[in-house]
């Protein structure tokens, strides 16, 4: 499957603001996870558990997935592929990686803080509500570095690959594709 150019760049589009939306989510979710670790005041404490939980519940998780999506599309709609390049498939498992931790690590973290301090407890576990941001922050600023450098060249299939366009006598098409 191949995109055409201007879904191609349509896909670009929506995936590069949905990474962003992301990386933002994130740094906002980091900065209230600070806030209620170090806050003294248990009103601003609870303020910001329940900003984490709205962030979390309502918006973090649509836009990892949004983001995942566009990404797929743009790995098999492109000739960068999947499989090909050893950074694709990296930002592909790494954002895999970091959606599952989202839905099954840091929304029940989240949870299980606004549970608490509504209930007048204390936070249980101040590392618990920042680790999630932290790690998310420094995979997503990974993931952008890939992005941009690329590095690491093909993967043994990506090899494969170019290595069997290149032995296909000029003016033939590969198998499944007409020389048109």
């Amino acid at each position: 499957m191949k995109l055409s150019r201007p879904a191609r760049r349509a896909s670009l589009v929506v995936h590069a603001v949905a990474a962003a939306c992301w990386l933002g989510l994130t740094l906002g979710l980091l900065a209230l996870a600070v806030t209620a670790a170090t806050a003294a005041n248990a009103v601003t404490v609870e303020t910001s558990v329940r900003a984490m939980k709205l962030f979390a519940d309502w918006l973090l998780l649509p836009v990892a997935l949004l983001t995942l999506l566009s990404g797929l599309v743009l790995a098999l709609g492109t000739p960068w592929g999947l499989a090909r390049h050893r950074w694709v498939l990296t930002k592909f498992w790494l954002t895999l990686a970091t959606v599952t931790a989202t839905a099954l690590a840091l929304r029940p973290g989240v949870n299980d803080a606004v549970t608490a301090v509504a209930a007048g407890h204390a936070l249980p576990d101040t590392s618990e509500i920042l680790m999630g941001p932290v790690v998310s922050l420094t995979a997503y600023l990974f993931m952008t570095a890939l992005s941009t450098l690329k590095p690491w060249g093909l993967t043994r299939r990506g090899r494969r690959m170019r290595a069997a366009q290149t032995r296909r006598p000029v003016g033939t098409a590969p198998v499944g594709e007409s020389a048109t």
